[in-house]
C-alpha cells in the first residue's frame, strides 16, 4: 500500500490494528511524504486491514491509497514501524 495521509499517529495506530488482526510486516513514511505499508497475513485479515487503510484512525485524513499485491515472503514475525 502506498498512500497520502495527514494526521499524527497514523503509523502507530496502523501497528495496533495490524497486530490485532494478526498481520505482519511494516509501515513507514516515504521520502515524498507518503506512507508505505507492507502487510502479510491471511486473506480475511488482509481484507479487513485494507478497509482500515482506506479510512485510517478518526483523526487522520487518507487522501489516496494504491494497493499492490507482491508475493508474500513469510519473513516477518510481527508488525512494526520502520524508519
Amino acid at each position: 500500500m502506498i498512500g497520502r495521509v495527514q494526521g499524527v499517529g497514523f503509523r502507530y495506530h496502523t501497528v495496533h490494528v495490524a497486530s490485532r488482526l494478526g498481520i505482519t510486516g511494516w509501515v513507514r513514511n516515504a521520502s515524498d511524504g507518503s506512507v508505505e505499508v507492507l502487510a502479510e497475513g491471511d486473506q480475511e485479515s488482509l481484507a479487513s486491514f485494507e478497509r482500515y487503510l482506506h479510512e485510517g484512525p478518526s483523526y487522520a485524513v487518507v487522501a489516496a491509497v494504491e494497493i499492490r499485491r507482491p508475493v508474500e515472503t513469510g519473513v516477518y514475525r510481527s508488525f512494526r514501524v520502520e524508519y
